[in-house]
């Protein structure tokens, strides 16, 4: 799976690595609901993270198209809701 960070390019993770990334998506889906500023911070923070050290970076001029795209660590917590399905950030 490919997985874009908005403003930092994109990595490669395996397919095993969804089940930690989905749980983390819950979890953010959580805090956004209840209006927990201080917890979408942490478990954005978190799950960006874990795509840098699950993935390998691609190179910058590569043009693969993404599976995930993934808001900036600076997005907002308005702009991350933008951004949702009904499943969160990571659809399953």
């Amino acid at each position: 799976m490919i997985v874009r960070i908005m403003g930092e390019g994109q990595a490669k993770l395996d397919d095993a690595h969804f089940t930690e990334l989905n749980k983390l998506d819950d979890e953010l889906l959580a805090e956004m609901e209840g209006g927990d500023e201080a917890g979408f911070r942490r478990t954005l923070s978190t799950l960006l993270d874990a795509v840098r050290r699950l993935g390998t970076p691609l190179p910058d001029d590569a043009l693969e198209p993404s599976d995930l795209i993934l808001p900036s660590p600076e997005a907002t917590l308005e702009e991350v809701r933008e951004l949702l399905g009904d499943d969160g950030l990571i659809p399953g």
